[in-house]
């Protein structure tokens, strides 16, 4: 899988990984309480959206249903990426109750979390949209959940939104402290056209006007304004006259994305996307047949 792969085989695998680590950790070597109920019983559930949101995860709900019962039947009410309605029916299940049961919770924190994060991206990129004359992308970054990095950023997608480099082994992100071990802004872009080559991009962050001026000036292509003030971002702008795509970072909100957007940057990267996540409010509702 390469790092950007969100073919619909790719996610299908990526899923079932997912949706297998986390049935091991809830059910591990059985579901006590699911025990009580017969075997053989069949069942039919629906899924509610209990707010309006972006629905997310469905590959991921479906994979860990599947992995305990092959057979289920599952019916999506309403696709990938779409908006839903307050107690909207989002799924339709019919399967051995049991697995129904056991199934619940995880189906239901994968499409909580990877629901939250497309809405919230999504608000976002709604935002910036409104700006007139906007070019800012909305971006994600690493600031993501252990284990769960492609499924948040698959839900980014979603949402809306850009990816930025998925780790530390596919694009190069040179930092303030790189910066300073390296000597300076010049000496750290330098040192990185060693590993260029195997970068999908290399981008450096600048904290000052004039550390701008000596990145473009060494070559950059890639610039991440970091916490400047939109006066700052405006002349980073003008300074740059389109020679590097423009990224800002820090301090990121619902209040300020639009006047950041209005600028004239390239790319607004928020790590709220992927870090402040506001779980989105799903609930099962189970009939025996």
């Amino acid at each position: 899988m390469t790092p950007f792969d969100f073919s619909p085989a790719a996610i299908a695998a990526l899923a079932q990984s997912d949706a297998a680590r986390a049935l091991q950790e809830d059910v591990g070597t059985g579901d006590l309480t699911a025990a009580l109920v017969d075997p053989a019983a069949q069942a039919r559930a629906r899924v509610l959206l209990r707010e309006p949101a972006v629905l997310c995860g469905q590959a991921w709900a479906s994979a860990a249903l599947h992995a305990l019962a092959p057979q289920a039947a599952i019916d999506w009410q309403l696709a990938e990426g779409a908006w839903g309605e307050s107690n909207q029916v989002v799924l339709e299940l019919q399967g051995p109750a049991q697995a129904l049961l056991s199934a619940e919770r995880t189906m239901l924190n994968f499409l909580q979390m990877m629901s939250g994060v497309a809405t919230h991206c999504a608000q976002f990129v709604a935002a910036v949209q409104s700006v007139p004359g906007n070019r800012a992308q909305i971006v994600d970054t690493r600031k993501t959940l252990p284990g769960l990095r492609l499924a948040q950023k698959y839900a980014v997608r979603t949402g809306g939104g850009t990816n930025h480099r998925i780790g530390l082994f596919d694009a190069v992100l040179i930092k303030e402290n790189h910066i300073a071990a390296a000597g300076g802004v010049g000496a750290a872009l330098a040192r990185a056209q060693a590993v260029a080559a195997q970068a999908q991009f290399v981008e450096i962050e600048v904290e000052t006007l004039e550390q701008l001026r000596d990145a473009l000036q060494a070559g950059a292509r890639m610039v991440l304004l970091d916490n400047m003030t939109l006066a700052q971002l405006s002349e980073a702008v003008a300074i740059n006259a389109g020679r590097a795509v423009l990224e800002v970072s820090g301090g990121v909100n619902m209040d300020s994305v639009r006047a950041i957007a209005a600028t004239g940057v390239d790319r607004i990267s928020i790590g709220a996307l992927t870090k402040d996540i506001r779980a989105t409010d799903f609930s099962m509702r189970l009939e025996q047949m």
